[in-house]
């Protein structure tokens, strides 16, 4: 909704996709932790593989994590430096699942938590295919969004219909270009 609106969103899993490609840093450190088989014939990781191994034992998520996220941490700020340069990017926002939990929020300038609740969150998760289990897994793998919300200067309930949702955002819109 916000890229609708002509805000820049930085994707965090798409950048971490990209930093776990062969030839990266991560990619070898990923394979040397949880063994070649993640990456079938040498090429990229087998996410869904490697998403098994550690959403089933969660010292190896955290491994993962401390493997992927400074990396992930040391783009972002990369990037924000480049648009900061160059002066052509008002407001920017960060979509990333894990923010709170990688302690990143600390390095912005504010955070917007987004959520619904939590049997609406394993729906969604099993309509994008991952199996109840699998969205059992993962959502047990994150803070629960009444944490996240400590955390957060703005909240955009998503429990309710997309219109609802897309009133949210537009008021969030509004209250962020109102001249400071």
């Amino acid at each position: 909704m916000l890229r609708e609106l002509g805000f820049t969103v930085l994707d965090a899993d798409a950048l971490a996709h990209q930093l776990i490609e062969p030839g990266q840093p991560a990619y070898k450190e990923i394979l040397a932790e949880f063994g070649t088989d993640v990456a079938p014939n040498g090429g990229r990781i087998d996410r869904g593989k490697l998403a098994a191994i550690v959403f089933a034992d969660r010292a190896k998520l955290e491994r993962l994590n401390a493997i992927v996220h400074p990396r992930v941490h040391q783009s972002m700020l990369q990037k924000f430096a480049e648009w900061q340069r160059s002066g052509d990017r008002d407001v920017v926002f960060v979509e990333a699942a894990l923010l709170v939990e990688a302690g990143f929020e600390k390095k912005l300038d504010g955070l917007v938590v987004t959520w619904c609740t939590p049997e609406q969150q394993l729906q969604r998760l099993v309509a994008r295919g991952l199996s109840e289990a699998e969205a059992k897994r993962r959502v047990a793998s994150q803070l629960a969004p009444s944490e996240k919300l400590l955390h957060a200067k703005y909240k955009i309930d998503c429990s309710l219909s997309l219109e609802d949702t897309r009133r949210q955002v537009a008021a969030l819109v509004d209250t962020l270009r109102q001249p400071s």
